[in-house]
């Protein structure tokens, strides 16, 4: 019985997918280039004096006539080439290889390729509030780009709205897929389907999985590394997949596989879902230990041979506090928190690592406040104290405690009309699910994630369509989570090289989930997050 039963339980028969990714070499810088009407991917190769089969792989799935005004990977260096020749021929450059006019009330693009804005042309009736609604800029930040708006605003005027960010990978090198010829690998898959269980044949199909999240968790983890397996033997890698059942908490059957199986013959496990039980595995082989979820306990890991695939939660405040040190320019920062003693001490480290960088400290504010609760609650009063009408305010929640998350935001929604605030969290618990998107959307609510699925993407929509076609259903975070750790996994050992050798070659980015592996006293961690954002019509934007 065992997983035979489970498949036929769920009723799931998979096809192979194709999987795509972005392989960039590694010692290349990469820019977003805007695709012109009328351009042909040929015609772009030959002007930026590249082959068509390398711009083909750079953007895997790229139609020969592209998108008008979509986005495609080129390399920096051959777009400033261009651009340094056009220049030379008195052709202006904008964001994209076109020429560009300013007409009246038209946003458009100026300025070279290290220093871009959006700039808009001054028409009668314009106000500073009227651009504040069209741009979301305050007066204080149209004056840093103009300082000629010490006088006013005039008819005519070309403003510098905001800089464009040049949207280049920095400094990032991503793994290159590679298999090797006639790769053969072995998988051990230990997941906790609990089988055991619930194997009386008179069970309904609702009282196995109505309620029982581990075994629906199990199964569609285990369903969507099926189809990864089944997606890399179609690519020519030879894979025997070896699953076992690890049963519920507390059993002895984790020792039983141990000790009456040889582990040590595969190449890799994936496996076992229980912090505990994966300490217990990796001390008991010499390979690799796939830890496929997240544990507060994987802290404690000490063995060389565990692969952590889920960043711990210290890194994700680390990569909040980096994107505000990356991306603040002045303003007035707040940080919200609660009387918990790890969350006041989380506040203060905040604040002190925000006002000691480099990069604030060269800014109009010099000091960071932290507002914590009286009474259990944040008074909206309490906010207006601190927030500042016509400048840039960022608030940062550090609690997850339902009343004070709720309090803020209802207090940061309705605030006057002068003063804006951008809302940020490194921590977006199920404290969020509760609170309405339209709420969260209108403060630009940014948070740090692990998984960022871009819907119009074409591995995302390969995948989508294959589970649908074959589950009637879309696939679950977990199915999607089962495919990109097993692919992500074998791809790297397909290459025939050491495991631990390939997580150091470079970051990877599969459907919904980024790896970009770094060790911490031997341990290869992954700190692979997304920032993202709630744009105002209710949809998610990756910022980094």
């Amino acid at each position: 019985m065992g997983i035979e039963y489970m498949k036929h339980v769920k009723f799931f028969v998979f096809l192979c997918i194709l999987t795509f990714t972005v392989s960039c070499g590694q010692q290349i810088r990469f820019i977003q280039y805007k695709v012109q009407k009328g351009e042909t991917v040929d015609n772009i190769a030959k002007k930026l004096d590249i082959k068509v089969r390398y711009l083909k792989r750079l953007n895997p799935g790229l139609d020969s006539i592209p998108k008008t005004n979509s986005y495609i990977v080129v390399p920096e260096k051959k777009l400033a080439i261009f651009k340094n020749k056009l220049k030379e021929n008195s052709v202006i450059v904008a964001d994209s290889i076109s020429n560009t006019t300013n007409q009246p009330g038209i946003i458009s693009v100026l300025g070279e390729p290290r220093e871009q804005f959006v700039t808009y042309e001054i028409q009668k009736g314009d106000t500073f509030y009227s651009l504040n609604k069209k741009f979301e800029v305050n007066r204080a930040e149209l004056l840093l780009l103009n300082p000629e708006l010490s006088k006013g605003l005039k008819v005519g005027m070309i403003l510098k709205i905001k800089e464009i960010p040049n949207e280049v990978i920095k400094e990032e090198i991503f793994y290159s897929d590679y298999i090797d010829n006639n790769t053969s690998l072995k998988v051990a898959l230990l997941l906790p389907f609990r089988t055991a269980e619930y194997s009386n044949d008179t069970l309904t199909l609702k009282e196995i999985f109505y309620g029982n999240t581990l075994v629906n968790i199990a199964t569609d983890f285990y369903l969507g590394a099926e189809i990864a397996v089944d997606s890399l033997r179609r690519k020519g890698v030879d894979i025997e997949l070896n699953v076992f059942d690890t049963g519920g908490r507390g059993t002895n059957e984790i020792n039983n596989i141990i000790f009456e199986k040889d582990l040590n013959n595969n190449n890799v496990i994936i496996g076992p879902f229980y912090s505990s039980e994966v300490k217990t595995v990796a001390s008991n082989v010499n390979i690799p230990v796939v830890f496929p979820v997240y544990s507060k306990s994987q802290s404690e890991f000490t063995l060389s041979n565990i692969v952590k695939t889920s960043p711990d939660k210290k890194v994700f405040r680390e990569e909040l506090q980096r994107y505000v040190n990356e991306n603040f320019d002045g303003g007035n920062i707040i940080i919200v928190s609660d009387d918990k003693y790890d969350n006041s001490q989380i506040s203060r480290q905040i604040k002190i690592d925000l006002e000691s960088s480099s990069l604030l400290s060269d800014t109009i504010v010099k000091t960071v406040n932290i507002l914590i609760p009286k009474d259990g609650y944040i008074a909206k009063d309490r906010f207006l104290e601190i927030l500042k009408p016509d400048t840039k305010n960022w608030v940062i929640l550090a609690t997850d405690n339902n009343i004070i998350v709720s309090d803020a935001i209802n207090s940061l929604i309705s605030l006057p009309e002068q003063t804006t605030v951008k809302l940020f969290t490194f921590d977006k618990g199920l404290v969020y699910d509760k609170i309405d998107n339209r709420k969260l959307a209108k403060i630009g609510f940014t948070y740090v994630s692990d998984e960022f699925v871009d819907e119009s993407s074409l591995s995302a929509r390969v995948f989508r369509k294959q589970y649908l076609k074959k589950n009637n259903a879309l696939p679950s975070f977990y199915a999607t989570k089962g495919f990109d750790i097993t692919y992500d996994i074998l791809i790297r050992l397909a290459s025939g090289n050491d495991l631990k050798s390939t997580l150091e070659e470079g970051m990877s980015m599969r459907v919904e989930t980024k790896f970009d592996y770094r060790n911490s006293e031997s341990i290869s961690e992954n700190n692979g997050l997304f920032i993202i954002q709630y744009n105002k019509d209710l949809s998610l934007i990756k910022l980094k």
